[in-house]
């Protein structure tokens, strides 16, 4: 073993070569650096967050590799060698890592369709948060408390997600339930009043209220408001108070379920009573 000798890999005749190819991948480390740079300055009006940061990346990590190899030789690395190796390495990891590969590729169809972009609020599953980065194998999130999620991009190719804020604009869906003896025409006056003076609320698309069905203990209504996608959160706050508010104003009744027992058609309520307490109901017991 101690005639061992690695000249087939590494044959440094000089301290200098070293020192080169060492200098050579500082050097290249800086250049990726500066050219990457000023690519996400000059397209950063021109491209999206996601679209600057994967360019960013290739930009970078490609001349890296290339700066990096050029010392590697400088130094007397045979590029043959350590090529053929990386290859037989690669096999081996490929072999073993099939979640990862998967991941792969999925992220490489994500990139492709963009979904969704950096700084877009998305929903996977019950997860729900910002996107702060997309990557080869995972695509990473920030939710609203500020947790940190990491989710495989396989596990985004095969389940639905929703981009809440993709599009400009979005439309609050709020249940209204009225008493049955309200009038339905003045309850849609009120309603759109209401959103008529809300600064938040658009007036195109129109806000509309139709009638979703008879409940047990109301009448359903769904009434359909748009706002700044900004706004949505503060929107669905501000309007159902505002519409609380009008609705004792103008003597609209928002009832709670109540439960009535008849014995008949043409009976009165159950009487009720109170065993152990020493109260009872006022209305007599027809036992």
């Amino acid at each position: 073993m101690s005639d061992f000798k690695l000249d087939g890999l590494f044959k440094p005749e000089h301290i200098t070569d070293i020192t080169a190819g060492a200098v050579i991948i500082i050097i290249g480390w800086l250049i990726a650096r500066l050219i990457s740079g000023t690519f996400v300055r000059t397209m950063q009006h021109r491209a999206t967050a996601h679209q600057l940061l994967l360019g960013r990346r290739t930009i970078f990590y490609v001349l890296l590799i290339l700066f990096t190899l050029s010392g590697l030789r400088e130094m007397g690395f045979k590029l043959s060698v350590l090529l053929g190796a990386a290859g037989v390495l690669s096999v081996a990891i490929g072999f073993a890592s099939q979640t990862s590969a998967s991941n792969l590729i999925s992220g490489l169809f994500l990139i492709g369709e963009g979904p969704f972009s950096i700084g877009d609020f998305i929903r996977v599953g019950q997860t729900e948060g910002e996107v702060l980065s997309i990557d080869l194998l995972s695509v990473k999130l920030r939710t609203a408390d500020n947790l940190f999620v990491r989710i495989p991009n396989e596990q985004l190719i095969k389940t639905e997600v929703i981009n809440m804020t993709r599009f400009p604009i979005r439309r609050l869906n709020l249940p209204i339930g009225i008493a049955y003896k309200e009038d339905i025409g003045k309850v849609r006056e009120v309603l759109l009043e209401v959103a008529k003076r809300s600064p938040l609320c658009l007036n195109e698309p129109a806000p509309y209220i139709i009638v979703q069905g008879f409940g047990a203990s109301s009448v359903d209504l769904m009434f359909y408001i748009w706002t700044r996608r900004e706004n949505f959160l503060m929107m669905r706050d501000l309007m159902q108070e505002s519409i609380k508010r009008a609705f004792d104003d103008a003597g609209i009744e928002i009832p709670f379920p109540q439960v009535s027992v008849h014995a008949g058609a043409g009976s009165s309520p159950l009487p009720l009573q109170i065993i152990g307490s020493g109260l009872t109901d006022s209305t007599p017991n027809n036992k």
